[in-house]
């Protein structure tokens, strides 16, 4: 086998995360977004030291396993991969993922794990509760998409106006936002999409984000701060085109109005900001307009200058509403913010964090085996009252969930997160849901860690992707505390931070992997360590 080679083969299994291991004449080649069972052609684009990576080109056969798809987008969307198989089988590759890399850490340990049967998600079809939707187009130079990546493309963007991972709400917000922005583009507008490479355009991503117990919708338009103008600015009727189209209101009247003005330069200088005042007052407009099951409750406009193709603000301008929503998780209440992290699968979430409750409570729980107060009130205070109550450190703790969930059997909680939103919203929602002992520090885990005066006697870990720093891992360790929870969103960088905790003495007692993302490649793990010399 060489590099540009085209091979045939069956894949034989899929490796964490999409890595299709496909058996040929050649030997054994790597192919990413390969399925179970399917024959592929792909053509080698690295061999090195006897191993060899493949890019798909084509699926010749489906595999056994396959029924078909509930999604058009299915294929050419980037999105889902395991979408044209039954659930359960999808659930069944992604705990098989996570043994097979767990497997050759936990071989190395004397005592034994207890790897559970994989939860599956609550809900596998419209479960995410947040979306960033990116604008572009799916041809060169064709009509205006909006959507998510084309499957192996940078640039090209597919209209996920069917997808069925989301809410209806969701695609008739997209279609809304899509269709209005195409109108104004028909009619001469210059409300193009922002080019990757070009580092030109208006349009840059939709963010919807929706709460499945509460149903308040959030939606934000990202855009730069390249104002658009018209194609035709001084053309008669351009302005009439777009109060006629609805898009405009009673600020397209006020536009004629001021330029009725015509010797005065101030309006004419002003008219690109007055005509995108007029472009988001009829998106908002047409917004609640829609006939949704949810309600929106806020209306944002972002803008991000950013080269990066990332979602983030460098100003935002609520236009209708507020710029958080509430959802409701476990019986409390967060009130969250348009870019607060947050589980994207709500009821998923619910199961995710209740396994951890359940895994780590007994070791919080008071001398006497009682919870050290209760969820709202003053749990906080009557668990400050008693000695048996434990420390426990929340160390990348967002906005705070898992915090909040264990404050109740806790004598107190310390969370630590470097994003200070988020440590903010964390300190609101404890302070909502009655919860006065917890306390939140904004900053790195790996310096913050040296200035937190209380020692913890349980540690949970929520880390980003990347795993645990291996600096602040050392730390972590270095407190000697009998029990450490570890919940993972990436669980190869589990099975690294995993070598460490058995090198230094403690061991994985039990272990499950949870789906938080029916149909991806995503998959959570909760791990409870234990100190392999505690009693």
């Amino acid at each position: 086998m060489k590099k540009g080679q085209i091979i045939e083969g069956v894949v034989e299994r899929v490796d964490f995360p999409n890595r299709g291991i496909v058996v040929c004449e050649e030997g054994v080649c790597i192919v990413k977004n390969g399925l179970p069972g399917q024959k592929v052609r792909a053509a080698v684009n690295k061999a090195r030291n006897g191993r060899y990576e493949g890019r798909l080109l084509e699926v010749l056969e489906p595999s056994i396993l396959e029924t078909g798809s509930p999604c058009p987008h299915f294929g050419s969307c980037g999105g889902c991969t395991y979408l044209s198989f039954p659930y359960e089988e999808s659930l069944k590759i992604k705990e098989e993922q996570v043994r097979r890399l767990l497997a050759p850490v936990l071989e190395k340990q004397d005592g034994e794990c207890l790897f559970e049967t994989a939860k599956a998600s609550p809900a596998v079809f419209g479960y995410r509760n947040k979306m960033e939707f990116t604008f572009g187009d799916e041809v060169k130079d064709g009509p205006l998409s909006l959507g998510m990546h084309k499957r192996g493309s940078f640039y090209d963007i597919v209209s996920v106006t069917e997808c069925q991972i989301v809410h209806e709400d969701y695609r008739k917000i997209l279609r809304c936002v899509r269709d209005y922005f195409a109108k104004l583009k028909e009619q001469g507008m210059d409300v193009s999409f922002y080019h990757r490479l070009r580092h030109t355009g208006y349009l840059r991503h939709l963010v919807v984000r929706r709460a499945a117990r509460t149903g308040e919708i959030l939606v934000a338009l990202v855009t730069t701060s390249q104002v658009p103008g018209q194609t035709a600015a001084e053309r008669p009727g351009t302005l009439k085109g777009m109060q006629e189209s609805g898009a405009c209101g009673q600020a397209v009247q006020m536009e004629r109005q001021e330029n009725n003005a015509a010797d005065c330069p101030n309006v004419r200088r002003d008219q690109p900001q007055q005509i995108e005042r007029q472009i988001l007052a009829g998106l908002t407009e047409r917004l609640l307009a829609l006939p949704l099951d949810g309600e929106i409750v806020g209306i944002a406009h972002v803008r991000n200058d950013s080269a990066a193709d990332v979602v983030q603000s460098d100003e935002t301008t609520v236009l209708y509403g507020r710029d958080y929503f509430y959802e409701e998780l476990l019986g409390l209440r967060f009130k969250i913010s348009l870019f607060s992290f947050f589980q994207t699968n709500s009821l998923g979430a619910e199961l995710l964090y209740s396994t951890a409750r359940e895994y780590i409570s007994r070791y919080i729980l008071s001398s006497d085996g009682t919870a050290q107060g209760t969820t709202g009130g003053s749990g906080g205070e009557e668990a400050d009252g008693h000695n048996g109550g434990k420390i426990v450190y929340d160390l990348y703790s967002g906005t705070g969930t898992i915090a909040q969930l264990m404050a109740p059997v806790a004598k107190k909680v310390i969370g630590v997160e470097i994003v200070e939103e988020a440590v903010e919203a964390a300190r609101k929602n404890a302070e909502l849901n009655g919860l006065h002992n917890c306390d939140f520090i904004a900053g790195d885990v790996l310096k913050m860690l040296d200035q937190i005066a209380e020692k913890p006697d349980v540690i949970i870990l929520d880390p980003p992707r990347d795993g645990v720093h291996p600096k602040a891992l050392t730390k972590i360790i270095d407190y000697g505390v009998e029990h450490i929870l570890y919940i993972s969103c990436k669980a190869s960088s589990l099975a690294r931070d995993l070598e460490v905790f058995l090198a230094r003495g403690y061991e994985a007692v039990r272990c499950v992997a949870i789906d938080q993302f029916p149909w991806t490649t995503g998959v959570e793990v909760v791990c409870l360590l234990s100190r392999a010399d505690a009693s």
